[in-house]
């Protein structure tokens, strides 16, 4: 093995034109790149780097968040590849909607990926969210695979919530949505944190709002009762800086939207990285665990795409904008260059990481568009949990369907 290896190095040493020689075909320089990148060993990477993040601009607390962050190569890689896979996943949403294999809504999360991510890995899985329609990146995070995530998008049977909720109707345990009247799911979100308080449960709920609904009045009413009963409730707006084609600040006399909550501590936070998003949400978390009351924290962040499928997404900004946005501030690449900078990991393994999540892509996509659709006879199905059978009315007064639990 080992004569094997001095040989395949010498081979890439010597060149592209003796490297094919030797071997007989030109497949042979990345065959011999394999080789050495499978030879080696954990040992060669650190353990783990210590980060500097950006400091958190902060509304009534004294202190906040912590500055540096520690991140293990085993969390760098998981952080990387989910990130990756939503990223991936997102495309592909793209590119079957212009196929028209996906019809109606879709709001699509590429560019905000660090924020479900980094939201996911500060908190427990016993804990509890609850999202607007910008929903595929949190249901993948929340542990729905990307198989059934698409077959939901692609109307079949397969689909996490059984083809009949689309892009943004997703659910899974403690993971409440995927919810599309703009605003309304805060409420919700509060009401999840109350159960929480009332069954005695050391357990949180992240709520999570856009800045296009930080303007409705419900969610200030939300504000208040939270307060008034000390809820572990973390308020989050994910501030993408348009609420669907209109900027912030055309839309809000005040874009300090942690501030929001006056009475509500509030930390503004950079959406883009991975770290100071986890770093802010376990502040945030241990805040409403000791009893507290709620919190609300802003992420700074940035969609590529537009609002929807609908919206091309340049009729309100530049090209330019948003390419600087990626070449500056994209999350994947910030960490991508941490990890290899501070010997975390290797260009190679990541990209073998990169090629992985695209076959589990494509296989997705496939399942996606082979799985058949949900029989008409179950269109009034699982309307309520745990209840007997029941007739729903149809279209018209004559069509009927049974609904079963």
């Amino acid at each position: 093995m080992r004569k094997m290896l001095l040989a395949a190095i010498s081979r890439v040493l010597q060149g592209p034109a003796a490297t094919a020689a030797a071997a007989g075909r030109t497949g042979a320089v990345s065959e011999a790149s394999r080789v050495m990148v499978a030879s080696r060993n954990y040992t060669d990477f650190a353990n783990e780097a210590t980060f500097e993040i950006k400091k958190c601009d902060l509304h009534r607390l004294e202190e906040g968040p912590s500055t540096t962050a520690v991140l293990t190569r085993e969390e760098g890689l998981h952080y990387y590849k989910t990130m990756q896979t939503i990223r991936r996943m997102e495309l592909k949403s793209d590119q079957l909607y212009k196929q028209k294999i996906i019809r109606g809504f879709c709001h699509l999360y590429d560019g905000q990926e660090a924020c479900c991510v980094g939201l996911e890995v500060a908190i427990k899985p016993t804990d509890h969210v609850i999202t607007a329609y910008r929903v595929h990146g949190f249901a993948y995070a929340r542990g729905v695979p990307v198989r059934t995530i698409l077959a939901e998008l692609t109307g079949r049977k397969g689909g996490c919530a059984k083809g009949k909720g689309g892009s943004m109707h997703m659910y899974t345990k403690n993971f409440y949505g995927g919810n599309g009247i703009v605003g309304a799911q805060v409420p919700l979100g509060a009401g999840i944190a109350l159960a929480c308080k009332y069954f005695g449960k050391n357990e949180v709920c992240l709520t999570l709002y856009g800045d296009g609904a930080a303007n409705q009045g419900q969610i200030f009413e939300t504000y208040n009762m939270a307060a008034l009963w000390k809820l572990p409730c973390v308020f989050i707006c994910e501030n993408n800086r348009y609420g669907m084609g209109t900027s912030v600040e055309r839309a809000a006399a005040s874009t300090d939207y942690y501030k929001r909550g006056d009475f509500i501590p509030g930390l503004r936070v950079d959406g883009m990285d991975v770290l100071s998003v986890r770093e802010a949400t376990k502040f945030a978390t241990e805040y409403c665990r000791a009893g507290k009351g709620p919190i609300l924290m802003e992420l700074q962040t940035y969609r590529y795409h537009g609002h929807s499928m609908s919206d091309p997404g340049i009729s309100y900004r530049t090209r330019e904008e948003i390419q600087e946005v990626r070449s500056k501030s994209d999350p994947i690449t910030l960490l991508k260059d941490r990890m290899i900078n501070n010997n975390l990991a290797s260009i190679e393994e990541l990209k073998e990481i990169d090629v992985a999540v695209r076959k589990e892509i494509e296989e997705a996509a496939q399942f996606a568009t082979t799985d058949p659709e949900p029989p008409l006879e179950e269109l009034g199905h699982h309307i309520y949990f745990n209840e007997p059978p029941f007739e729903v009315r149809g279209p018209n007064q004559w069509i009927k369907y049974k609904s079963v639990s």
